[in-house]
C-alpha cells in the first residue's frame, strides 16, 4: 500500500490508518528529517524480528527508535541533567542519541552494555505516529541489501514489495544520515558525523 500523506501537516484520518497497522504488528516505511526509514512498534516482537530479516542484520546489533518529545525519551533511556539540556538544544533534528536505556525498552532493542539509540526527528509526520501509537517506532533506513539509501517512496514500495505493509510518500528526504553522539556517563563521543552539527561535542 502507496499513502501519500502530507509531510508538514500530516492528514489525521491518514496517520490513524498507519497507526493500526503498527499496532497489528505491520511494517512501514516513511520519510524523515534524514533518510527513508523503516519501522515497527518497539514493543512488536515478531514486527522486529521481519525488520531483521528484511535488513539482513546480525540480531546483536539493535536498531535505533524515534520517540517524539524529551519528555518521551526520559521514559524509554535513563536521561541526566547534562544528556537533557545537551538534547534540548538539538532536538527535534537530525542526531541520534546513545543513552543508557530504561526497563521500559525491550531487551532485543539494546545493546549488550544496555544502551540504546534514540531519535526525535524534526518531521511532523514521524513524531504525529510516535504520539498517536503511544509507543516509540524502530527505525532504521530503507536500504538495498548493499547499503544503497533508496530516495523515493515509489522505489521503496516496489524493491519491497507486500514485505511492508505501507510506503508512505512524503517527498523527497534530504538523504543524509544523522549524526550519533554517545551521552553516555556524561562523556559525549562523536560515533558518525551525518547531518547537524556536531561541534558542540569537539
Amino acid at each position: 500500500m502507496l499513502l501519500k500523506i502530507n509531510p508538514d501537516n500530516p492528514q489525521q484520518r491518514l496517520v490513524d490508518k498507519v497507526v493500526a497497522l503498527l499496532r497489528q504488528g505491520g511494517i512501514v516505511a516513511y520519510a524523515t528529517d534524514t533518510f527513508y526509514g523503516i519501522g515497527c512498534d518497539i514493543m512488536n516482537k515478531k514486527a522486529i524480528e521481519k525488520i531483521y530479516q528484511l535488513k539482513q542484520r546480525d540480531k546483536k546489533k539493535p536498531f535505533s527508535f524515534m520517540c517524539s518529545d524529551l519528555k518521551n525519551i526520559s521514559h524509554y533511556a535513563k536521561v541526566s541533567n547534562y544528556a537533557y539540556k545537551t538534547m534540548r538544544r538539538l532536538l527535534p533534528g537530525p542526531y541520534t542519541f546513545v543513552l543508557e536505556g530504561s526497563r521500559e525498552v525491550p531487551k532485543m532493542m539494546l545493546t549488550p552494555r544496555k544502551t540504546a539509540g534514540i531519535r526525535v526527528p524534526n518531521h511532523a509526520l514521524c513524531l504525529a505516529l510516535v504520539k498517536e501509537l503511544g509507543n516509540p517506532i524502530l527505525t532504521t533506513s530503507a536500504t538495498r541489501h548493499d547499503g544503497t539509501v533508496f530516495d523515493d517512496a515509489s522505489l521503496i514500495h516496489d524493491h519491497f514489495g507486500s514485505r511492508i505493509d505501507a510506503v508512505i510518500d512524503s517527498g523527497i528526504v534530504p538523504g543524509q544520515p544523522s549524526s550519533v553522539i554517545a551521552l553516555i556517563d556524561d562523556v559525549p563521543e562523536v560515533i558518525r558525523r551525518g547531518a547537524g552539527d556536531v561541534s558542540l561535542f569537539e
